[in-house]
């Protein structure tokens, strides 16, 4: 059937009218655009800039011709926010690439935790200025500190907006900026973020990282996340659990819970933790699994009881992430932890009673400012004591504008034989050699290898297991025998036949999208594309007209 724009519009005339804004008058009204400037030509005896390659700019976008390149640092939930932007970024028509040059935007989405991390953010968007490519930043770093110098003319998407990634990347491309920094709210009332029904495109297509709630109740003097992040706005209840039920039926076999202290959820809506995480396994299918996120001691100590019998629950990762920071009561004090040493103790002794096996992670700041020698020694004590499986150490960094950046420092040189002090301590035990060699393990394997050597399954106490890759074994719940063990992770092989591997993410295809997001998306993308047609072959019919009306006169 032929279609003409007769058919679509009674007038083609009617397009257009001496009455309709300019261009320019159509950002009048959008506060949060600032329009290109236009270009000047440089005198002859200006002094040369560094080189950069000029950065194309376009008046209009037509779905389906640009490419993306997105990055991501940081913790579980910056990499949800990033899965949501690719998802909105590709219903909308981009192409999503791992090639940045070939890219013609590049999306950064950054972490304020460290020095080293913004310092290599900053240097990505350096690289972007250098290869002539147009780029937005989001994350904690522009939220926390937007007025930054190497910011400035940056498109911006807050960390509450990321569901308008695609209105900011397509004015961005035509040379415009965009900063979206205020928060979410509905009817007045300040919200988590955006709804969680949103599309995505996850990193691990078995994998969907959950954000359960924004922001945290703690004030840590070392912390700038909380400027970025804020105080504590927890997601519905329902709306968690309709989420984790949609991801579920689309072919994920494994949900992340993420937020800045899951322990805090719930408490400005009337609700908790293990209410939520009750809920959530009466809906995880048989051989799926849970894993929870970072918690803070002050606000799971009350709930440790029901914490046991959740984390015992087949369904969820005996796994918990605590961090302690110091084992000295005086530097907790003084980063305003809310706890003291005898209360992570307690919580630790309960649960490792309570769930035998499983696994506690934590986290320690080497040479925060004021520590001494001996609340170090309070440290390599505690950390002694209990030979945590996965220990994060982390060098004191002062955040500027945080209240620790303006404590007298430890030297340099002692916080850095403090931290290999703590490393060789880290490394002197060795966790999985509580495993003899054949020993029979259940696994849910839903990764493969850096390497790409192994698959990489987790036990019930999210404890890794290196699989030969001679099958497909992505998304599947099998039984396994240990076959040796390094310090990080142990070594297996399959025991079951085939046909007795459990799947766990039967509606997945073989790239790891659902069959039925892929005809959805090819249905949208048939009518973006038609009405894009329609729409260029109708303006060129107006230019024509026009043309030949001018020839004639």
């Amino acid at each position: 059937m032929d279609i003409s724009c007769q058919d679509i519009i009674g007038d083609i005339e009617d397009l257009i009218s001496l009455d309709d804004p300019s261009p320019a008058e159509r950002y009048l009204n959008k506060k949060d655009v600032t329009v290109r400037t236009k270009r000047v030509k440089v005198r002859a005896n200006r002094p040369k800039e560094k080189s950069t390659v000029e950065k194309p700019l376009l008046d209009s976008v037509i779905p389906e011709t640009q490419h993306i390149y997105m990055k991501t640092w940081g913790c579980a939930h910056n990499t949800s926010d990033t899965e949501y932007m690719a998802g909105q970024l590709a219903q909308y028509g981009y192409n999503l690439t791992s090639d940045k040059d070939s890219a013609d935007l590049w999306v950064l989405n950054s972490c304020t935790v460290k020095n080293p991390s913004e310092d290599t953010f900053r240097n990505e968007i350096e690289a972007a200025h250098q290869a002539g490519k147009h780029v937005v930043v989001a994350g904690c770093v522009p939220q926390a500190a937007p007025r930054s110098d190497y910011l400035k003319g940056l498109s911006v998407v807050g960390v509450q907006q990321i569901d308008r990634v695609a209105e900011v990347v397509e004015e961005t491309l035509k040379g415009h900026s965009v900063r979206l920094l205020q928060a979410k709210k509905v009817d007045g009332r300040k919200v988590a973020g955006p709804k969680l029904a949103l599309p995505k495109v996850r990193k691990n297509p078995l994998i969907e990282v959950i954000p359960i709630n924004s922001g945290c109740l703690n004030a840590c003097t070392y912390c700038k996340t909380k400027f970025a992040r804020a105080d504590l706005v927890s997601y519905p209840v329902q709306e968690i659990v309709d989420r984790a039920q949609q991801v579920f039926q689309d072919g994920v076999c494994e949900i992340w819970l993420t937020s800045e202290d899951t322990g805090t959820y719930g408490r400005d809506i009337g609700s908790s933790l293990p209410e939520l995480l009750w809920q959530l396994v009466e809906v995880i299918p048989e051989g799926c699994m849970m894993r929870l996120g970072m918690t803070n001691p002050p606000y799971i100590l009350e709930h440790l009881d029901e914490m046991a019998k959740i984390l015992s629950h087949p369904r969820v990762y005996s796994f918990l992430h605590i961090p302690v920071q110091s084992g000295s009561d005086a530097i907790l004090g003084e980063m305003r932890r809310e706890y003291c040493v005898k209360d992570f103790e307690r919580m630790v002794d309960f649960l490792r009673a309570q769930v035998p096996g499983i696994t506690i992670a934590t986290d320690i700041i080497c040479g925060f400012p004021g520590e001494t020698e001996a609340d170090f020694d309070d440290t390599l004590a505690l950390c002694e004591k209990y030979q945590f499986p996965s220990l994060f150490i982390n060098q004191f960094f002062p955040r500027p504008g945080t209240p620790a950046a303006k404590m007298t420092k430890v030297p340099a040189n002692e916080v850095k034989t403090r931290t290999k002090r703590l490393t060789d301590l880290f490394h002197s035990y060795e966790p999985y050699k509580k495993y003899e060699a054949g020993t029979k393990q259940t696994v849910l394997v839903t990764e493969i290898s850096h390497d790409r050597k192994h698959y990489v399954g987790h036990n019930k106490f999210y404890e890794q297991i290196l699989l030969p890759m001679h099958n497909n074994l992505l998304g599947k719940q099998v039984e396994v025998e240990i076959t040796g063990c390094t310090k990080f992770s142990m070594f297996g092989k399959v025991i079951q036949g085939e046909q007795e591997w459990k799947n766990c993410s039967k509606r997945s295809t073989a790239d790891g999208t659902t069959a039925s997001s892929l005809v959805a998306g090819a249905e949208e993308s048939k009518y973006r594309s038609i009405f894009a047609y329609f729409f260029i072959s109708c303006s060129l019919a107006i230019v024509c007209k026009y043309i030949f009306m001018f020839l004639d006169f």
